[in-house]
């Protein structure tokens, strides 16, 4: 028997705030979160400007040996973890905790320690690699310190599809529960990137934008975009069986109802042509949740500030929803405030569509001023909006042709 899956706790830190509740209030306000790199001297490199998280101390977070034995990736996930269960209102006394799951994925995980043990080799020899050198970088270990720091003792997985992990990975937690797997599951993305090696190849594969002016960086479809914001930062989401979090009086945000993911099968870095593949993925999930694509309400777009991700993607939803309905649909791109969080892109997003089914507001594409005729929909320009969501997706492409799209519902 399939089951309902509900979201009911949500944890973030991210440039907009290092809570769910500064995040939001960021997102409403149509703050943006990028400014000048502070993180190294990007003095020398073409790209000066990224999102960056504000005012971070780990020692506001953990006591200063552990914090020398995580990798920043891996603190933020932790982080948004302990909000996310907290606002869930879950006691590890009273659950089954084989029955609660991890699945937190990044794109480029433990990258900083990478770089770091790289020159210590190097420069210093072989010997003066740091024995946490591994346990620190590798990508699986943000899931593995949420489950040891909560005690979930379920299913702990790590999914990497680039810019669509934290999709898949609350999708295939979705899965897990309605499947009957887990009762309950931590799931979102996390993303420590801003460093000189992964700003330097980013910059050459023509990804990001060398615009220095942070209020048209990111500027999603916009005629004028010419590439992404590097940013960093995590989303954790509780999710978990209707039934048991109705028997415990949890607050639900939402409902997932739908989840569709697919492969471009085409290329490692461009989209197929017309976005086939993201249209064939918000398809899956509008069959899966029984959805017509005229009761869509809102649209979070995968919306990178790329020329072809923002073309393509409008392309998609045309095909995925009919171009009727999909004049209709407000879809906006709330990378133009937080940058482009990579592996934990999805994973915020669909924090941001939680809290927009909840409050009944959808997000601008802030930024917004010159339109372009191949991304001709209602990107709901600058200023958000008061409406009643019944139906949303939040969309996720990433490098290698993933695509993953999720359909929130108001629980009922």
């Amino acid at each position: 028997m399939e089951r309902r899956v509900v979201i009911t706790g949500l944890g973030a830190i991210t440039p907009l705030g290092n809570n769910v509740e500064e995040f939001w209030k960021g997102i409403k306000e149509g703050k943006c979160g990028i400014d000048q790199i502070t993180k190294f001297d990007a003095s020398e490199f073409k790209v000066k400007l990224a999102a960056e998280v504000k005012g971070y101390n780990p020692e506001d977070y953990f006591d200063r040996r552990e914090a020398k034995r995580l990798d920043l990736f891996s603190q933020y996930a932790m982080i948004a973890s302990r909000e996310a269960w907290k606002d869930s209102g879950l006691d590890k006394e009273k659950e089954n905790m084989e029955r609660v799951g991890v699945v937190v994925g990044s794109g480029i995980g433990g990258i900083q320690t990478i770089e770091t043990e790289n020159k210590k080799c190097n420069e210093k020899g072989p010997d003066r690699v740091s024995p946490m050198y591994i346990p620190m970088g590798i990508l699986n270990m943000a899931t593995g310190n949420v489950a040891i720091d909560i005690g979930a003792k379920g299913e702990s997985v790590a999914m990497v599809t680039a810019c669509a992990s934290g999709t898949h990975c609350i999708g295939e937690s979705f899965r897990m529960i309605k499947h009957g797997y887990q009762d309950v599951v931590l799931a979102g993305g996390t993303e420590a990137g801003i460093t000189p090696l992964s700003i330097a190849g980013f910059t050459n594969i023509k990804a990001l934008t060398k615009a220095e002016d942070k209020n048209r960086a990111s500027i999603p479809f916009d005629k004028e975009r010419s590439g992404f914001v590097m940013a960093e930062g995590a989303g954790v989401v509780v999710l978990e069986e209707y039934e048991h979090a109705k028997a415990r009086g949890a607050k639900i945000y939402a409902e997932i109802v739908g989840y569709g993911a697919t492969s471009d099968a085409y290329h490692i870095t461009s989209p197929a042509p017309g976005g086939e593949g993201g249209a064939r993925a918000m398809k899956l999930a509008m069959e899966e949740a029984n959805v017509k694509p005229e009761e869509i309400t809102y649209i979070n777009a995968h919306g990178t500030s790329t020329h072809l991700n923002d073309s393509c993607e409008t392309q998609a939803i045309k095909t995925a929803l009919g171009e009727e309905n999909a004049r209709k649909v407000m879809v906006s791109s709330t990378k133009g405030h937080t940058g482009h969080l990579l592996g934990a892109a999805g994973a915020v997003e669909t924090i941001i569509c939680s809290k927009a089914i909840e409050e009944g507001f959808v997000p601008a594409t802030i930024n917004y001023k010159v339109p372009d005729e191949e991304c001709d929909l209602d990107v709901v320009p600058n200023e958000g909006r008061k409406a009643e969501i019944k139906y949303a997706i939040s969309n996720s492409l990433g490098f290698g042709g993933h695509n993953s799209s999720l359909l929130f519902k108001m629980s009922n």
